[in-house]
């Protein structure tokens, strides 16, 4: 008997040491030296390591880039290249001063063949020089949060003090996912591109995408003093995880580990409609008319659904004619302040405009109205 207890005490001693020597499970399973995993619907953050620590991101960098690409420039515009922005050393396009190309396919090359002649291009396009274009990638970064960045290259090839973290660049790719036309783009594991009207075919190097079926795309990188960094984004139902690593050894694994884990913690929440106010009708035949709307379900982290709020948006009046169905508002739920999701007012029933009285008629009601505010008077 005395045995047993000893042997018990041994094995609970030792289990008590591997627990106190041991890591998280998010870095016994990430060889990177900075990892995130942010939900994309509230903003929260699943698991990190490292996260807050400046650390070169390199050709991640160009979701920044496309991002403001994609908000200054016309999207289907033809443009030429200028001379100031070729030749660059590193992954490229091959471009040349005068070639001719859309923004689309421009932005296509950035993100999928990494093109630093294609990052420079966007530069001179948008700002006129690289400096004046870096002043403008840290003023969008301080719009998004990104308080721990420093923008120097819109390529993202290392120069001065070019910097980011993990969680900033969370923060960069849920920007990112919000424009419908980059997270196409970035999901698209090769695309056909026209430089002076000749195609050509350019390859993702995002391998997440094919390795990973809940990938979504985002943007990889590599340099000497980065080591391997990837940011990507992953959907499952009605989930969206961003996962980002810097200086990383494998980092396609290091992704795979980290998504299973971190969509372990979601949960699909279906949210309810709150009480809903009916709207005043503004010449109708009928005076109020009452509101409905859908709920709809989204992914959230399992301990998030109890802050949920939910926000009615409607507007003084409207006008008649209103016909059923008819959208005049929109409820806004929220977590933490930040809208997580949003379904339309829709009028419940219609009705037709009331009719104009005569002028003469009218006139008696406008003297009658008068008098009675006349009389009212103290």
């Amino acid at each position: 008997m005395l045995y047993k207890k000893w042997a018990a005490l041994c094995l609970a001693s030792v289990i008590w040491c591997v627990c106190l020597v041991m890591p998280c499970a998010a870095e016994t399973a990430v060889s990177s030296r900075s990892a995130i995993v942010m939900d994309a619907t509230t903003g929260e953050v699943l698991i990190e390591k490292d996260a807050h620590t400046p650390r070169a991101m390199a050709s991640t960098t160009k979701l920044m880039t496309a991002l403001l690409a994609a908000e200054r420039l016309d999207w289907d515009a033809t443009i030429t290249v200028p001379a100031g922005a070729v030749p660059v050393e590193g992954t490229s396009l091959y471009l040349a001063a005068g070639d001719r190309l859309t923004v689309a396919d421009l932005v296509t090359g950035l993100l999928l063949a990494s093109g630093n002649d294609a990052a420079n291009v966007i530069a001179f396009l948008v700002s006129g020089s690289l400096s004046a274009f870096a002043d403008e990638m840290n003023r969008r970064a301080a719009a998004i949060g990104m308080t721990n960045s420093l923008f120097v290259t819109p390529s993202g090839l290392d120069e001065g003090d070019h910097h980011s973290t993990a969680y900033d660049m969370a923060l960069l790719a849920g920007e990112v996912l919000k424009n419908e036309r980059l997270a196409a783009v970035c999901r698209q594991t090769q695309a056909t591109i026209a430089i002076n009207s000749v195609e050509t075919t350019v390859v993702n190097h995002n391998k997440l995408l094919k390795l990973y079926d809940a990938c979504i795309g985002m943007k990889n990188g590599y340099t000497k003093k980065s080591g391997r960094c990837l940011v990507s984004a992953a959907q499952q139902g009605h989930a969206t995880l961003i996962c980002v690593t810097l200086n990383g050894g494998d980092y396609w694994n290091d992704h795979i580990a980290l998504y299973e884990a971190g969509f372990a913690q979601m949960t699909d929440c279906h949210l309810t409609v709150p009480s809903l106010p009916n709207v005043a009708v503004s010449g109708g035949e009928r005076e109020r008319l009452s509101l409905t709307a859908t709920a709809p379900t989204v992914s959230v982290p399992a301990d998030a659904v109890s802050a949920i709020t939910a926000r009615v948006i409607v507007p003084r009046f409207v006008w008649a004619p209103i016909a059923a169905d008819t959208p005049v508002g929109r409820v806004v739920w929220e977590y933490n302040g930040q809208p997580i999701a949003e379904a339309p007012l829709l009028t419940a029933a219609g009705t037709g405009a009331r009719p104009v009285a005569e002028t003469p008629t009218r006139i008696w009601r406008l003297f009658i109205a008068c008098l009675r505010a006349l009389l009212s008077e103290p």
